[in-house]
């Protein structure tokens, strides 16, 4: 196929009005409207509303579900996300028959899934049944609803304004069959013709796997970068509401920043690793693996062409991008440690217990320090297993963060001794850094404080005073 797959975040998609007449339509008009799939995520907050908020924890259905104690808080919450998400929808459609639609999808969804978690607390009344058993199925069964509802919004959306889109639902919704993300996926685009047709598919699939279990909420790239493995696509496309950029602009200025224009899947992966994913990390391996490139661009200025991320070496060593992250570290010192095996496997299998993201570590003779990303309650847990298991071990816990420099090639620009001379010029001071042997990247451990100024630093060193700039908008 000659298609593209594109991606639109929750974010943008609560603009749909606006992308209607630039990114979707953009002045095209018949075949040319063509030839193009998107996957769309839940409206902005709705998500949240239906899980947990991905950024303050703050519990939604599911979270109150699984800790009801009144029977009343995730009734509330379900009437509160009903409210939500018709109030994104009012604000895009104008037609009473549309509004109509998209009023009774939300209103069947939200309801059933009201009475199957009714139905599923009455079950488990009785001993033999484990409401634990089933949280896997909820989680997975609550995260398709805002996808089929933005989904079914946009299309509605499309049509009125003359495009010829389909909804292609894959939340399985009432689906009694239990099948995989590839037949998932093919048995709804094999009646679909994307020359003739524009295809709006959930960002969610039901499938065997189980996308929640093991993506969380990177399920939608999951499904997106599938997608386009699986037709062959040309290209496919991440729409966001920023350019890929050499850092944050609202730090360094928007004059300040460079953008990307082109980069690979090594960056990519390690902007992942960083917390500021241009896609999820495997769902790049699939596209990777497809041979299909990636471009990231923005959603509202549909002519630029964005970055493009493939597998193509740098043609030069350059640093491309400098962000950072708050960190956990976890420094483990046991003099007995030297020469001794199975400290640093003990250490992984409870990080790994308690789902504990590692960022990068660094060890010597008596001392293994975890860089993580987590919050300091689950580190209590952590330190308490380690305690156990090495009683005589003295374990630090510390509050830091970490800036990255990265780039395809760094070799030969030494990074980590000139990093370390802008941090001291900046009246800064770096309590760690470390560089691997693949030259792709280079971490600075600052004090909490410190993150900003040395993001600011690092990047005048390697990118505003060291490389010309490509026009990039905010």
């Amino acid at each position: 196929m000659t298609c593209t797959v594109e991606k639109i975040g929750g974010t943008s998609m609560s603009r749909m009005d606006e992308l209607c007449h630039t990114l979707f339509i953009a002045g095209r008009a018949d075949a040319d409207l063509y030839g193009r799939i998107f996957v769309v995520s839940a409206f902005a907050g709705i998500t949240d509303l239906l899980l947990e908020h991905k950024k303050s924890g703050e519990p939604g259905v599911y979270a109150l579900f699984a800790n009801d104690d009144s029977n009343h808080g995730w009734h509330d919450r379900i009437d509160r996300v009903a409210a939500a998400m018709k109030a994104a929808h009012a604000k895009l459609l104008s037609h009473p028959a549309d509004i109509q639609q998209a009023d009774n999808l939300v209103d069947e969804r939200l309801q059933g899934a009201r009475n199957c978690l009714i139905d599923l607390q009455r079950l488990c009344s009785y001993g033999h049944f484990r409401l634990v058993e089933h949280m896997a199925q909820i989680r997975e069964l609550l995260s398709g609803l805002g996808e089929a509802h933005s989904a079914q919004v946009a299309t509605l959306l499309l049509r009125r304004a003359g495009v010829n889109a389909r909804f292609v639902d894959l939340s399985g919704w009432r689906d009694k069959g239990d099948v995989t993300l590839d037949k998932r996926i093919g048995a709804a685009m094999e009646t679909i013709d994307p020359a003739t047709e524009m295809p709006i598919v959930t960002g969610y699939a039901q499938c065997s796997e189980g996308l929640m279990g093991e993506y969380d909420r990177g399920y939608s790239e999951v499904t997106f970068s599938r997608l386009a493995a699986l037709v062959g696509a040309r290209e496919a496309i991440i729409h966001k509401e920023f350019h890929l950029s050499s850092c944050d602009p609202k730090l360094v200025g928007a004059t300040a920043v460079n953008k990307l224009g082109r980069t690979n899947y090594d960056v990519a992966d390690q902007l992942s690793n960083m917390g500021m994913e241009a896609i999820h990390p495997k769902a790049a391996k699939t596209l990777r693996q497809a041979n299909v490139p990636l471009r990231v661009a923005n959603a509202f200025e549909p002519d630029d062409p964005g970055t493009l991320i493939d597998d193509r070496a740098a043609e030069t060593p350059a640093v491309e991008i400098v962000t950072g992250l708050d960190i956990v570290t976890l420094e483990v010192f046991e003099q007995d440690m030297v020469g001794v095996k199975g400290y640093d496997a003990t250490i992984l299998e409870s990080l790994k217990r308690h789902r504990v993201r590692i960022v990068s570590k660094v060890s010597n003779a008596n001392t293994i320090t975890h860089y993580l990303d987590t919050s300091l309650k689950t580190m209590r847990r952590v330190e308490k297993d380690i305690a156990q298991a090495f009683p005589a071990a003295e374990i630090i816990t510390r509050t830091l963060s970490m800036a990255s420099v990265i780039g395809r090639d760094m070799a030969g620009l030494s990074v980590l001794s000139r990093g370390l001379v802008a941090l001291s010029d900046a009246g800064l001071t770096a309590v760690g850094a470390s560089q691997g042997p693949r030259n792709v990247d280079v971490q600075f451990i600052v004090d909490r404080s410190a993150l900003k100024p040395a993001i600011r630093a690092l990047h005048g060193e390697f990118i505003e005073s060291a490389q010309p700039r490509l026009a990039c908008v905010a």
